[in-house]
């Protein structure tokens, strides 16, 4: 079964944010807006510190699209707050992470490492009705790009809100988009 417009399933997991006490989030907590879940394989690692330091700097823009962002890893919350205490890197995030040391969300969303207990570098956006609209996986050592996630979501977002419309290759917020016709067919 494919991930692509599936709902995302009942959960709980404990997150750390700074500044705040650790609590709980729920499949409740994401009715109504759009998520990006930003699944990396683990705290204390070389890629990852990278990855989520671009995140960090698009998350006030994702926010003011609408956008709430949870970094998601098999560590626990205690240890989101240790690393987020040490580096500083981390320590300049704001946004939420997840802990799923019991693997529930990494196995939802089919990005578990079997046998080896860490999830994939992947990345889930997902519409404010709970349905998984971008996804993206990428191997060990391939960082992925905020900004390209940024405009993926922006184009999400424009196709959500303009039924009958499409976002073509490389589009960009305010260029022309394509309303899918036979009149289109093998003439792009």
């Amino acid at each position: 079964m494919g991930i692509i417009g599936s709902t995302v399933q009942p959960f709980t997991a404990t997150a750390f944010q700074a500044g705040k006490d650790f609590f709980d989030v729920t499949e409740k907590d994401i009715e109504g807006k759009w998520t990006v879940f930003f699944f990396y394989p683990a705290d204390w690692t070389f890629v990852c510190p990278t990855e989520l330091e671009d995140m960090g700097e698009k998350y006030s823009v994702l926010q003011d699209m609408g956008v709430e962002v949870y970094g998601v890893s098999t560590d626990t919350h205690f240890s989101h707050k240790a690393w987020h205490d040490s580096s500083e890197k981390i320590g300049k995030l704001s946004f939420p992470f997840l802990g799923d040391q019991m693997h529930k969300l990494s196995n939802q969303f089919g990005v578990l490492r079997e046998g080896v207990g860490l999830a994939d570098r992947a990345t889930f956006v997902v519409d404010p009705d709970g349905v998984i609209q971008i996804m993206e996986i990428t191997c060990e050592g391939v960082g992925r790009n905020a900004n390209e996630l940024t405009r993926k979501i922006k184009a999400a977002q424009y196709v959500r809100a303009n039924p009958g419309q499409v976002c073509p290759a490389a589009w960009e917020e305010g260029s022309d988009t394509l309303a899918p016709s036979l009149d289109l067919v093998g003439k792009i």
